[in-house]
């Protein structure tokens, strides 16, 4: 026996994760499911915005998968035939339209993949990909927006933000819960950074959840009046959702942490297990020094297949970790200490292909635990490396 759910049921289950499936009158099999619901995507777009979608590279990502998928179907008579019956718009006698310029020597999947469409097969099957409730709910919550009509009193506040990425004075880490929405925060969202400017009195909804309305500004001079939690299922669903730091100026290491630290990485230093002569006949000397925002472990695995460790194991001799700090501009600052010091070494990775390694140095372990110290003290940048007496000495003024 199948229940029917009410759409009170369904909203339920969507706020639990749960897709619910309804029975249909007509007998069509998966792929044609998913190929007419992705063209009722496209309707409803052409409904709300009284024209077709468009291949603008300044335009809302979901408008740009709409043209992409719509072109697909437009070229497969397949789906043409399917969805015909359907068309009360006039949306296939369209011409297919020419794709940006910087996507002519992309291929399908490639092309898919750089406007964030998951590719597991065949993109005629995946492009009619269905999402579920909750998927549709937040994308349609995102691609609602209005015209910003004081932009003008933002824009700066995002050239700011985006001064301070560069710089590493903020960073994009990914998006966790619920607890970051906060007034005044930056996100990445659909491709677009999002700011949260206001919002309102805290809300419990039916399933007992807290909630609140925001006005939230995106960079592209739009904004929407949404709630919390369509944001937070927003970023949950985006893979490439982020959340963009606060600038920060903590220490680079602590023996404890504080509340409010946010994790950054750890620095690892490795011993190579390759048996190229330069690097067996140093091995206590040759070290590669590098950040990692993931486990050490994890970082390192597979490294006898991967250039950057030499196409050989690795020996873990010490690990650092960091907090409050831009992990990029930390390595760059321990690379350039070590430079004069750098091996300079060309092997082949795994299609035959010449590879310079680039985190690889002369130099003995108690000298990077010294830097590290120096770093730590925020003396560093007094002390050079001297390779002829591998120690670190002070500038001369």
């Amino acid at each position: 026996m199948v229940k029917e759910f009410t759409s009170d049921d369904d909203a339920l289950l969507a706020e639990l994760g749960v897709e619910v499936e309804t029975k249909k009158a007509i007998s069509r099999t998966p792929r044609e499911e998913r190929i007419i619901a992705g063209f009722e995507e496209i309707q409803r777009f052409t409904e709300e915005q009284g024209r077709q979608p468009r291949h603008d590279e300044s335009g809302d990502i979901f408008e740009r998968l709409y043209a992409v998928r719509l072109d697909r179907i437009r070229e497969v008579q397949e789906c043409r035939d399917l969805v015909e019956p359907l068309d009360h718009q006039g949306l296939l006698s369209g011409s297919i339209s020419t794709l940006p310029a910087d996507t002519d020597d992309l291929d399908d999947d490639a092309l898919l993949a750089e406007l964030g469409i998951e590719v597991d097969a065949p993109p005629i099957t995946e492009l009619q990909h269905v999402r579920s409730t909750a998927e549709k709910k937040a994308a349609q919550d995102i691609a609602n927006r209005d015209r910003c009509e004081d932009f003008d009193t933002f824009k700066p506040l995002f050239e700011q933000v985006q001064k301070e990425l560069n710089s590493g004075l903020r960073e994009t880490r990914p998006f966790e819960m619920k607890a970051e929405i906060e007034k005044g925060r930056f996100f990445i969202v659909s491709g677009q950074k999002a700011y949260v400017a206001e919002k309102g009195e805290t809300t419990i909804n039916d399933q007992g959840r807290t909630d609140a309305r925001l006005r939230v500004i995106f960079d592209n001079g739009t904004e929407s009046n949404m709630l919390m939690r369509s944001l937070q299922r927003a970023l949950n669903k985006d893979e490439a959702g982020r959340r963009i730091t606060e600038p920060t100026a903590g220490p680079l290491f602590s023996d404890q942490t504080i509340d409010g630290d946010e994790a950054s990485g750890t620095i690892y230093v490795l011993r190579s297990k390759s048996d190229h002569p330069l690097v067996a006949d140093n091995r206590e000397l040759v070290h590669k020094i590098g950040v990692t925002n993931m486990s050490v472990e994890k970082r390192i695995a597979g490294a006898h297949l991967q250039p950057t460790f030499l196409m050989a194991n690795v020996e873990v001799v010490a690990t650092y970790e960091l907090y409050n700090i831009n992990r990029t501009k930390l390595e760059n600052l321990i690379h350039r200490i070590f430079e004069p010091t750098r091996l300079e070494i060309e092997i082949l990775d795994r299609f035959g292909r010449p590879v310079v390694p680039r985190e690889w140095f002369f130099v003995p372990l108690f000298v990077i635990k010294e830097a590290v110290e120096r770093i730590k003290d925020g003396t560093i940048a007094r002390y050079v490396y001297d390779p002829q007496n591998a120690q670190l000495v002070k500038r001369s003024i």
